[in-house]
């Protein structure tokens, strides 16, 4: 399995971001996929999670600003981010479970494969 994270950059605070994870190497439609993030001298967070049928988690900081979707043709995620802030800033990964099926998880133990993430810098 790998995922292939993409779309990171520089915005102003305020602005919006839309990140992908294209994932290979099984059949994608059946699994969950989560997204994480870690700020340098920080441990890695739990942002958001989509099912594999199509149910979005997100943590409370992001909540209202930040949405993840699926295309399951594609075989790629998406974590749309508006009203971004300056302690959004980290690097994103998008991550994805060993086992089909199953509910939303925030923890990190629960994922098997890591993409290779992609770092946002938010500015002030």
């Amino acid at each position: 399995v790998q995922l292939q994270a993409s779309g990171g950059g520089l915005v102003q605070a305020g602005g919006s971001l839309r990140l992908s994870c294209a994932a290979s190497g099984r059949t994608f439609s059946t699994y969950n996929m989560g997204w994480f993030r870690q700020a340098p001298g920080k441990e890695r967070e739990f942002v958001a999670a989509i099912s594999w049928g199509g149910v979005a988690n997100y943590a409370d900081s992001v909540k209202g600003r930040f949405t993840s979707s699926r295309d399951n043709a594609k075989n790629t995620v998406y974590l749309q981010m508006n009203s971004l802030k300056p302690s959004d800033t980290a690097v994103y990964y998008c991550a994805t479970p060993d086992r089909p099926y199953g509910s939303n998880r925030a923890g990190a133990a629960y994922y098997d494969y890591w993409g290779q993430g992609t770092l946002v810098t938010v500015s002030s």
